[in-house]
């Protein structure tokens, strides 16, 4: 055995050892360690990993969007999506998200029936591996759980064949006071087996069956799985719902030990394969326990910034910045090897509990009835002493930002391009919903014919219906589009916009929400600000550190700045990046 497969296999050894170290396993960790080295095709050769190493760039931007968020007649919504892609974003995104595309039962693909295949309904692994040749693919492993549907559930049923230990079970007596739900409905699901009656733990919902990862087989199958997706170009995983992973009853069953060491041992087996690919995890949960899934760099890459988007959300309705900025400043670095995936929308609504200790419960009231004013709806969990409290909002982006809390005005458009440039100019990559992009606004259509919260935001255009409006100027879809390309156009041309250059809060008042970022090579200065409010503010440049011996430029409207000590008078939610040099 060479001598760096023989340190992998010691590595996987040590991980497992940590793992199962309160679970009987029928297998030796050295047989499983084995097992998982041949299913990744690493018997003979491993790429060892050169720790702290950012495998990324300004150029890296993340577009999320369904395989059929734009569909076409006779033709597969994947084609369908890359012509999109080629025809309006080719030289501005570089990296593409594709939400779960596999044959599923509901929650619009994360209930996956079959891990294998491409639903056909989208197209083929051709059609997927076609897009990673030219765009970084992004995936999700929605490892969680499944498919009540699923052939390994159905053999759960049967009691024997792939699946029959696979999912977790407890019961109804069992003291399960502790555990964490995302959701209101009922955590376990009574099941008539082959064995007889079973009662399935069900985080999410009761056609979505949560695996048991004290059982080694699991833990196989999804490294066949991950073998797999890096076989058909994905270099980006998104660990779905991660935290939720490993069950101990009597405990909260979430953000459990075992489960980050599960990631530092999937990080293990996909650096040793594919040495650029990379795992971000999402974690909907406070920020404090959200930070802890970059490990000492050797767990996920990057994680999910979901503090953000109700923060960013709450600064733009009320015209204050000052949770914005309170946030921004309490935030580590991220060190080299380690990134924030930064959004602001996407497929779910904009999560509540990572704002949990940040916002007041004013605030989060205030923003509530804003969004509901607005056309959005709010989706509930069930907290431990049986509360139920507000999980999420659920609202297209766009007509979030329609108003403030005091109602309805004539900013919407400006205020929805502010939140993009705050959020492209932030420390990390940046990841764009492509109904954002699109600025595509409620469906209360599919809502009331699916009667899911989210399906408010999760529209599906006709091909023709939007390049229509993506080429009719007095249009916002066109405003939209061309807007934020402009913006991202800029950003892949700047240093200072690496994801890991530094950042240090600007402390401008509470109308002015600033940061300063400087390249790594400390060669270039951006200072990122932005109007949040709906009235003109004046900005003193005299209040910047803007070297004197430089010469400084405004990136957004090109305009040179040859006195260092005027005062710029920003509009209602404009936004300056203030540089000091221009890559070309």
């Amino acid at each position: 055995m060479p001598v760096q497969v023989e340190q992998l296999k010691n590595k996987l050894i040590q991980q497992l050892d940590t793992i199962y170290q309160d679970v009987a396993i029928a297998q030796d960790p050295t047989d499983i360690a084995d097992a998982l080295i041949e299913t990744m095709r690493l018997e003979s050769h491993v790429t060892a990993p050169t720790p702290f190493t950012n495998h990324w760039s300004e150029n890296d931007i993340i577009l999320i969007t369904y395989g059929d968020s734009i569909i076409a007649p006779e033709q597969s919504p994947l084609k369908t999506l890359k012509k999109f892609l080629d025809t309006h974003l080719k030289d501005t995104i570089n990296s593409v998200h594709i939400l779960p595309f596999f044959p599923y039962s509901s929650d619009d693909g994360f209930s996956v029936i079959d891990y294998s295949s491409v639903n056909e309904s989208l197209g083929t692994w051709q059609d997927i591996t076609q897009i990673s040749q030219q765009y970084q693919l992004m995936s999700d492993l929605v490892i969680n759980h499944c498919s009540s549907r699923s052939a390994w559930f159905e053999n759960f049923i049967k009691a024997k064949g792939l699946g029959h230990d696979f999912f977790f079970t407890a019961q109804p007596d069992d003291d399960l006071s502790q555990v964490v739900r995302p959701r209101t409905s009922p955590l376990l699901k009574e099941v008539e087996t082959a064995q007889g009656k079973r009662f399935v733990w069900c985080t999410f919902s009761h056609d979505q069956v949560d695996f048991d990862f004290r059982k080694p087989e699991v833990l196989k199958a999804f490294t066949s799985i991950i073998r797999q997706y890096l076989d058909n170009g994905v270099k980006i995983f998104r660990f779905d719902a991660i935290a939720f992973l490993w069950k101990v009853v009597g405990s909260n069953s979430i953000n459990l030990p075992q489960t980050h060491e599960m990631v530092r041992l999937l990080r293990t087996l996909i650096e040793a394969a594919e040495p650029q690919a990379i795992i971000i995890t999402e974690t909907n949960i406070p920020n404090p326990q959200n930070l802890t899934y970059f490990g000492n760099a050797n767990e996920a890459h990057g994680i999910y910034n979901f503090s953000l988007p109700p923060l960013l959300l709450n600064t733009l309705l009320t015209g204050n910045c000052l949770y914005l900025k309170r946030w921004l400043m309490s935030m580590p670095p991220a060190q080299d090897g380690t990134l924030y995936f930064n959004f602001i929308a996407s497929h779910d609504g904009i999560g509540l509990r990572p704002a949990e200790g940040l916002l007041s419960d004013t605030e989060l009231d205030s923003l509530i009835h804003t969004i509901e004013n607005f056309g959005g709806k709010i989706s509930w969990r069930t907290t431990d002493n049986g509360e139920q409290k507000a999980y999420e909002m659920n609202i297209a982006l766009y007509d979030a930002l329609q108003g403030t809390v005091d109602g309805k005005d004539q900013w919407n458009f400006e205020r929805f391009i502010c939140a993009h440039a705050i959020m492209f100019a932030l420390e990390g990559i940046p990841g764009i919903y492509i109904h954002s992009m699109l600025g595509t606004q409620n469906d209360y259509q599919k809502l009331a014919n699916t009667h899911h919260n989210r399906s408010i935001n999760r529209h599906r255009w006709q091909e023709d219906n939007l390049e229509a409006a993506l080429t009719d100027k007095n249009l916002h879809h066109n405003k939209v589009l061309s807007a934020l390309k402009a913006l991202l156009d800029i950003r892949i041309k700047q240093p200072a916009f690496h994801p890991n250059a530094t950042q240090f809060t600007l402390h401008l008042g509470l109308q002015l929400f600033g940061f300063w970022r400087q390249s790594q090579n400390r060669k270039q200065s951006i200072f990122c600000i932005s109007n949040i409010s709906n009235q003109q503010v004046a900005l003193p440049l005299g209040e910047l550190n803007l070297i004197v011996s430089d010469s400084w430029v405004e990136l957004i409207s090109g305009m040179k700045i040859d006195q260092l000590n005027k005062v710029l008078m920003l509009s209602p939610y404009q936004s300056v990046w203030i540089a000091n040099s221009v890559s070309q």
